[in-house]
């Protein structure tokens, strides 16, 4: 079975998943600040050949890394993302953080103004649990990491034009309370491959932290599943 490796979102740490049960995966840290040398420094750092799964920042850096490298990828999982261009007020948004980074704002503060985007407002007000982990992936990230991503961010195209070329199989999980990422931008995405199917799981944002249970039982399923089509293909 190809190794599984883990991209987290913009402003999280390998807590994202750390209770899905996705024990031995591999967990770079996003610190390029363009997406050219981010995939090539993931590529050269990880082995011939695995199954990638990225959130938020993380699946959009792993879209390129497929289109990048597809004889590398044995399968996709995108998760919680978006694979349209930024828009204006996204990378207006970006500066601003980057400018208040600048000032002395420290990742958790800003952090905390994105709270009820993150989780949702019914989780701020009763996952006080959720809350402090996701603030503390923010002090864990720290200033420097941030902004890089945020640079990554700002580094960003359009890739749902190039999706159509892409045969990986790829699993796309979208939640259905999440604000940032809504469940259409996901439905986008899986019309546009060739290869891909889309699950929702009842969750905001930060999915893999607040659903970790079925997110982390549905990926390994799919990573059987790839795992017995890749026998079958080489038993032929």
């Amino acid at each position: 079975m190809s190794p599984l490796v883990l991209l987290a979102g913009m402003n999280c740490t390998a807590d994202l998943w750390a209770d899905a049960g996705l024990d031995g995966a591999v967990r770079p840290v996003l610190d390029r600040p363009t997406i050219a040398g981010q995939v090539a420094a993931l590529l050269a750092a990880l082995p011939e050949r695995f199954v990638l799964v990225g959130h938020s920042l993380g699946a959009i850096v792993a879209m390129n890394m497929a289109l990048t490298a597809p004889d590398r990828v044995a399968g996709l999982c995108l998760v919680s993302t978006n694979a349209k261009a930024p828009t204006d007020a996204q990378r207006a948004g970006w500066r601003e953080w980057l400018d208040a980074l600048a000032a002395g704002t420290d990742a958790v503060e800003l952090q905390r103004r994105i709270l009820p985007a993150l989780l949702g407002p019914d989780a701020v007000r009763d996952r006080q649990d959720l809350v402090e982990r996701t603030l503390a992936m923010g002090a864990a990230t720290g200033t420097a990491l941030l902004q890089a991503q945020l640079e990554l961010q700002l580094d960003r195209g359009d890739l749902l034009g190039s999706l159509p070329g892409l045969a990986v199989p790829t699993l796309v999980v979208s939640g259905l309370d999440d604000t940032i990422t809504p469940p259409h931008f996901h439905t986008e995405i899986v019309t546009r491959l060739p290869d891909a199917r889309l699950v929702s799981l009842d969750a905001g944002h930060l999915l893999p932290l607040e659903r970790p249970q079925a997110f982390g039982s549905l990926l390994r399923s799919w990573q059987t599943q790839l795992a017995d089509a890749a026998e079958g293909v080489a038993r032929r």
